[in-house]
């Protein structure tokens, strides 16, 4: 399971600009949204979307159903204040993506940097279960991981590394792989990793 006591502590002594991950606009996840064919009614999951600006983007464009997923209560909390008024339009769901919770079925399931944490197989196949689960027929899956040259720990947790190829293969015959890019990014203090996304499409 994803350490919440990690993540917790984390949020409470780190600032926006204090971890690695941090993006002032996420222009990657956002390209491979919108080759969807996004609407105002298309249902988004952000899953370990803590903080991220993802959501404040999707409000932007006019989305309607929109949901956060977080382990940390304190990165959900930031993100609700940041957008103030506005986060009453979106449902914030406090919980480890592999453990036990619920929501709608959704057309887009985006995953910026929580699977590569699922080091263990029990894990994998709970999260695997979890989108199957919520994710509708035809609907996307957007997964970005490091790639395989990329950093073998985040957040002094060991990640597990993936090619696009690599990734299909661990989801299974029932997703297909129709877009993937590498991408570079740059941590706020400067370090370079690189990263995989990836859309499938479930049959």
């Amino acid at each position: 399971m994803i350490i919440k006591q990690h993540w917790d502590t984390v949020y409470a002594t780190k600032g926006e600009h204090d971890v690695s991950w941090f993006e002032a606009s996420p222009v990657v996840s956002l390209q491979l949204i919108e080759a969807t064919g996004l609407t105002a009614r298309t249902c988004v999951l952000d899953v370990g979307g803590g903080e991220s600006r993802l959501v404040d983007a999707l409000l932007a464009r006019g989305v309607m159903c929109i949901a956060v997923l977080d382990v940390a209560r304190e990165a959900l909390v930031r993100a609700q204040a940041r957008l103030g008024d506005k986060a009453r339009d979106v449902a914030w769901i406090e919980a480890d993506v592999t453990g036990a919770w619920s929501w709608k079925e959704v057309d887009i399931w985006h995953d910026r940097a929580v699977f590569h944490f699922l080091t263990e197989r029990a894990d994998r196949d709970s999260y695997k279960a979890k989108l199957a689960e919520m994710l509708k027929p035809g609907g996307s899956a957007i997964l970005a991981t490091f790639a395989p040259d990329g950093p073998e720990k985040c957040s002094g947790l060991p990640v597990a590394r993936y090619s696009p190829e690599m990734l299909g293969s661990e989801l299974g015959e029932g997703f297909v792989l129709v877009d993937s890019r590498r991408h570079t990014h740059t941590t706020p203090w400067g370090t370079l990793q690189a990263f995989q996304y990836s859309r499938f499409v479930r049959r």
